[in-house]
């Protein structure tokens, strides 16, 4: 068996208020996107915006005028989301081109794009990224922006197992949605963009109607734990960050994975 050596990743989850205010116990919503059926990876799925570091998510952590300042903490002792690693820029550049959401900020301002003429600029910047030919630093620089890297919130992080054709070794941070933005889906990569619940979508898919992949799952049910966006963000700030591991075995001819403390559940790929 060739080992294929993990990509660095990085998904969002952005979370708001729930507008709608149901379910009442649980005053949250999750922006997911569902990948397009033809996707090489996770097809036909409700995931986060996420996807792989890029050369120049690592350069455009290396400035200090174009990401925020984030310290250590006790999410992340080992520092692998500290500037440097690309995984924040990604983070964000990855937001943007699959929700339309940039967390940056503005004349020390978090970005504000409600003008038609905005919408329409950095909706030619998008479209680059879309197409593989953006740049995170040279926006940064030409709309004297400075990446918003200190509100990601470390909350997860999971690592494909070994045998997958394809695998990602995943930072997962909370982010809280700022109101002077819309969340939209691309239309390219992901055929939907929907808020929602997480007890709500975890409801959805145990009916059938709403397909997540292993660990989305999980990261649905820890947010499900939470009553409001800022409990969320609170907690995640202080809890460490492990490694999810899942492990790849066969059953009757077909692929499952299990984390190692839970063994007795496979999860059908």
């Amino acid at each position: 068996m060739v080992m294929v050596q993990p990509r660095a990743a990085a998904t969002v989850m952005l979370l708001r208020e729930n507008v709608a205010g149901q379910p009442a116990t649980q005053n949250i919503e999750v922006f997911m996107v569902r990948r397009v059926v033809q996707s090489e990876f996770m097809p036909d799925l409700y995931v986060f915006p996420g996807g792989s570091v890029m050369a120049d998510d690592r350069l455009v952590e290396q400035s200090e005028d174009l990401c925020h300042p984030v310290q250590p903490s006790s999410a992340d002792p080992e520092g692998h989301t500290l500037p440097g690693q690309g995984v924040r820029a990604a983070a964000i550049r990855e937001l943007f081109e699959e929700a339309n959401v940039l967390l940056a900020y503005h004349n020390d301002k978090i970005l504000a794009i409600d003008t038609e003429e905005e919408r329409a600029r950095f909706a030619l910047y998008r479209q680059a990224f879309n197409e593989r030919n953006g740049s995170l630093t040279a926006m940064a620089q030409q709309e004297h922006l400075m990446l918003a890297t200190d509100r990601l919130v470390y909350f997860a992080h999971w690592i494909t197992p070994e045998g997958m054709p394809k695998r990602y070794d995943t930072h997962f941070f909370l982010a809280a949605a700022p109101t002077e933005q819309e969340a939209l889906y691309d239309d390219l990569e992901t055929s939907e963009g929907v808020w929602i619940a997480p007890a709500e979508a975890l409801a959805r898919f145990a009916q059938g109607s709403f397909p997540v992949a292993f660990p989305t799952f999980h990261q649905l049910h820890d947010l499900a734990e939470f009553d409001n966006v800022q409990e969320a963000l609170n907690a995640a700030l202080t809890r460490y960050v492990p490694l999810h591991a899942p492990i790849l075995t066969l059953i009757d001819g077909l692929p499952h994975v299990y984390l190692s403390e839970d063994a007795a559940h496979p999860w059908k790929i």
